[in-house]
């Protein structure tokens, strides 16, 4: 392969991608399939052995049956018994399988966005602080000794006053400046109404891809910041991150303000001073639940009893000093009407997405939410 070089002294030559293993490249395939599947491994599987009809993914030397005894012995499937089924069983995915799949989610979502540098995911006040900046200051009276740059300080005393009679005073001694860490409490809601897989397009399998990159991204990177996780359908409930490749939508219409009380009850129990609510949905509340235990359902339009009930949970959230950000996708201008007097309500954001693209705005989102302080 021939190279070329430039004035400048860069190297150009053909891109090589980096080599894979039969194994690495059915198991990224089979990460994809994992998530579609709610965690449906035989399901997976198939559809794994009709991909490698059509594309030839395997090899005589290494065939699907293969990768199914690699994943065993690699410890990311294992076969349990089914007590209900007279001692059948079948495979089952890992908790080793759920943390490549975050990872995956991450690093296909994280890995569209343009990074900063390494200071990012701070507040803007500088002062004492946990992550140095890579600036220094002179010392002045009441600086802690352990924030003085010994390095900076002594090589200040070379220039200052030469090296044979070496000599450090108080005005050759520098600090390091500092930045606060913000930390940050996030609920994440998530619709599981019908409408998710409503006209042939699947819109939970995006919303899972995130919650699980979010989920990622806070416990690896920023593990003082706290994420917690709810689905909302007739009902809201939390779940467990853990639980985010099996899960499915069900039958449900859409009981925003139920969601919207779960997130505020969990997000009370914190005691961070930053706190938010991310809400992923896809349709209009429809439903909720009355003091009597029944539901009052209204499929049909915007229902003013119904919509009030959120305006009113929009604004308790503000009074919390909880801004909520919605994550609208589906672009119906009716339904923009309520979500936009649903954000003036909170005095929160918006956006109007569809599927492609849902990642990176939450991530930008909460990359700027994370960088400042939110007071009352």
């Amino acid at each position: 392969m021939k190279e070329k070089t430039n004035k400048s002294g860069f190297v150009f030559k053909t891109y090589e991608a980096s080599h894979q293993s039969p194994f690495e490249k059915l198991f990224e395939i089979f990460k994809e399939l994992i998530t579609h599947t709610s965690g449906d491994f035989d399901e997976a599987i198939d559809w794994l052995r009709e991909l490698d009809k059509e594309y030839k993914l395997t090899t005589p030397e290494y065939t699907i049956d293969d990768f199914i005894e690699d994943l065993k012995s690699k410890g990311y499937i294992r076969e349990e018994l089914d007590p209900t089924d007279a001692g059948e069983g079948g495979m089952t995915i890992t908790a080793k399988t759920e943390r490549a799949i975050r990872q995956q989610a991450l690093d296909h979502i994280f890995g569209k966005i343009k990074r900063s540098g390494s200071g990012n995911h701070k507040s803007k006040g500088v002062g004492l602080g946990d992550e140095h900046t890579g600036d220094f200051r002179p010392y002045q009276f009441g600086d802690s000794l352990d924030k003085v740059s010994m390095t900076e300080s002594i090589r200040n005393a070379q220039i200052n006053n030469g090296i044979g009679d070496f000599s450090l005073t108080e005005d050759d001694l520098v600090v390091e400046e500092t930045l606060h860490k913000s930390q940050m409490s996030t609920v994440l809601m998530i619709d599981i109404s019908h409408s998710m897989i409503l006209y042939g397009e699947d819109r939970i399998t995006p919303a899972k891809k995130v919650a699980m990159a979010l989920a990622e991204l806070i416990t690896t990177r920023y593990p003082k910041d706290t994420l917690e996780i709810l689905v909302f359908g007739n009902d809201a409930w939390p779940i467990k991150i853990k639980e985010l490749p099996y899960l499915k939508v069900g039958p449900y219409h859409t009981n925003t303000v139920a969601g919207l009380q779960l997130a505020m009850d969990m997000l009370r129990r914190k005691r961070n001073t930053n706190k938010q609510i991310f809400m992923i949905t896809d349709g209009k509340p429809s439903c909720l639940r009355m003091p009597d235990g029944q539901y009052y359902k209204n499929s049909n339009g915007l229902d003013p009893f119904i919509t009030n009930k959120c305006y009113a949970m929009a604004q308790q959230a503000r009074r919390l000093h909880i801004p909520i950000t919605t994550f609208m996708i589906a672009e119906d201008p009716y339904l923009m009407q309520f979500i936009r007097a649903f954000t003036q309500a909170n005095r929160g954001k918006a956006f109007y997405t569809g599927l492609k693209g849902l990642g990176e705005m939450i991530f930008e989102d909460y990359e700027n939410n994370r960088k400042k302080r939110i007071k009352g």
